[in-house]
């Protein structure tokens, strides 16, 4: 039993060792440390947590462009945590995550656009003066965004775009598009696309039936 308790303690004190050879580098400025001091405060690693210090560790990172810190940044925002709540900022960190290449950030983008936060930021960033008016339904400009990021390579945004065009939302019904998108969005992983891709092989919805096909998708 007293071997258990040293081991925790040694752990504990390597914990906080690294966490203040952390803290040196990311007051110089390193993005990456500051990100990584990000998440010791989050979650009491080597230092008592402390979500506030966390959010503004995270901040600093983001701003310096390290994509992690963006996300985890944008959780804060979306959540609350260590700060005022407001899901336009935690769309805007979001989006610059999943630019940058973050599985993370993209995922939460795409949470962001099914849970209407990204239409509701659009609107009110691009039509508004001060006013907070995002909770009109716009299929056109809904269909805009998911043109955007599906052309960006955004899996949910290739499959929202190919069910737009299969059901025409927000533009002109068109079934050989549809099928595109989900085929591209098939391609790049998304269950969501693969299941109505195969939709499409098995209905003859812009393209032939072709029920070994169909199979395959499922």
């Amino acid at each position: 039993m007293g071997n258990i308790y040293s081991n925790e303690n040694f752990s504990a004190n390597i914990e906080k060792e690294k966490f203040r050879q952390y803290l040196k580098l990311a007051e110089g400025g390193d993005s990456d440390v500051q990100y990584n001091i990000g998440v010791c405060y989050s979650n009491g690693i080597g230092t008592t947590k402390d979500e506030e210090k966390a959010f503004q560790w995270y901040l600093k990172s983001a701003e310096g462009g390290n994509y992690m810190g963006q996300n985890n940044l944008g959780n804060c925002y979306r959540n609350g945590i260590g700060t005022i709540k407001d899901e336009g900022k935690a769309f805007q960190w979001f989006l610059k995550s999943a630019e940058g290449g973050s599985n993370e950030g993209q995922l939460n983008l795409g949470n962001c656009y099914d849970e209407g936060i990204a239409f509701r930021w659009y609107l009110n960033h691009e039509n508004c003066n001060g006013n907070v008016i995002g909770t009109i339904k716009d299929d056109g400009k809904t269909f805009q965004l998911y043109l955007k990021f599906a052309e960006g390579g955004n899996l949910l945004g290739q499959y929202n775009l190919g069910y737009c065009y299969e059901k025409g939302i927000g533009t002109i019904k068109n079934e050989e598009k549809a099928f595109q998108w989900y085929l591209k969005s098939a391609k790049g992983g998304s269950s969501e696309g693969q299941l109505n891709l195969g939709n499409c092989y098995r209905y003859g919805i812009g393209i032939s039936k072709d029920e070994g096909k169909a199979f395959q998708c499922t």
